[in-house]
């Protein structure tokens, strides 16, 4: 092997290290956003983990907002850098919308989770709560989506996965939002913090699969067409 070729294997081997290091971003993200979730709500007097949402734990006015702000903030940059990762380690169409959707799902997070909390319950509403359930509805489309288009990138099974994740989604969303109006007149919301969970955790162990699935796949070079 002559000096180029050694340089050109150099350059490879890095690209395929900083490709890994990103995708292992996405197995990261969700064990992270997962154990925030249940050490903040263990942290926070009076929560119910059952009958809360998640969206509490971070509400102006929650002794936990900071511990979730700085956590869930880092999961943001790692769901961005997993986003990058599937754009830059699979050369299909539908692997790049896949991996710009998940760009874009972290930005808006963090850019709702920053600027727009909503508050506790039994204060007064303010446009930030509006704005809170705007960006919760873009977040739910951008999970959507990516799902949608990452289904088809790893054959017959992660396709069906995929489509029961979906539905899982749609019908715990579902039953979330029926509690809203409950949510806003101040009334007890049992297993609310239950039925979002399950939602959110489907989302964070699909996100976990895919990760794993391109890790392997990029090991064994076999993607599926």
């Amino acid at each position: 092997m002559n000096k180029i070729d050694k340089t050109q294997h150099g350059k490879v081997s890095e690209l395929k290290s900083i490709q890994k290091v990103l995708l292992i971003c996405g197995i990261f993200s969700s064990l992270l956003y997962v154990g925030a979730d249940i050490f903040a709500a263990m942290q926070c007097e009076g929560y119910s983990y059952i009958s809360q949402s998640v969206s509490e734990l971070q509400a102006i006015g929650a002794s936990t907002r900071p511990l979730i702000v700085s956590l869930f903030t880092m999961y943001n940059v790692l769901i961005i850098a997993f986003g990058s990762g599937i754009w830059v380690t699979d050369s299909r169409k539908r692997a790049h919308f896949t991996g710009l959707l998940l760009i874009g799902y972290g930005i808006v997070g963090c850019v709702a989770l920053l600027f727009f909390p909503m508050h506790l319950r039994g204060a007064e509403k303010t446009i930030s709560d509006t704005m809170h359930v705007t960006f919760t509805g873009v977040i739910v489309l951008f999970i959507l989506l990516y799902i949608g288009f990452g289904a088809t990138l790893h054959g017959k099974w992660f396709r069906l996965y995929s489509i029961g994740t979906i539905l899982i989604l749609i019908i715990f969303g579902v039953l979330a939002g029926m509690d809203a109006p409950r949510v806003a007149a101040q009334l007890p919301t049992p297993w609310l913090g239950i039925k979002e969970r399950i939602n959110i955790y489907a989302s964070m162990l699909w996100v976990l699969v895919l990760a794993i699935k391109t890790l392997r796949a990029e090991n064994g070079q076999t993607f599926y067409t």
